[in-house]
């Protein structure tokens, strides 16, 4: 694992793991995490920064704008189903806002996804 020597304002340093670059060393720990799991075959397929796009509409029908979120993994599970992770060490208010679209709009039209939100419990911030 190579990590950037300067982070951004968060903290968070971008870090390669397995030649892919991550937005911070924990977000990479827990893409080796689910390497590992797939590795051992506890899980069937791992897929970073998983786009998620949700169009709202205006009252007549007509689109009005679109909120587009990355998912940092999503895993696909033995029994079919997938499980989206977002590791999170500062939740911002965008990231909030982003959220409350995802568990209130997208996630009750696709019932075959969990959301999973792991916190970075060592940080300082908090």
């Amino acid at each position: 694992m190579y990590t950037q020597r300067f982070g951004n304002k968060y903290g968070a340093k971008k870090t390669i793991f397995n030649d892919r670059k991550y937005d911070s060393k924990y977000e990479a720990s827990i893409a080796q995490e689910l390497d590992l799991r797939l590795k051992a075959k506890d899980i069937l397929a791992v897929e970073p920064q998983f786009k998620i796009e949700v169009w709202c509409y205006r009252e007549d029908g007509q689109k009005a704008f679109k909120v587009s979120h990355k998912i940092d993994f999503r895993v696909t599970n033995k029994d079919g189903s997938y499980t989206l992770i977002e590791a999170k060490g500062v939740e911002t208010t965008d990231y909030l806002w982003r959220r409350k679209f995802l568990e209130n709009i997208w996630l009750p039209e696709h019932l075959d996804h969990t959301y999973e939100v792991v916190k970075q419990s060592n940080n300082w911030r908090a």
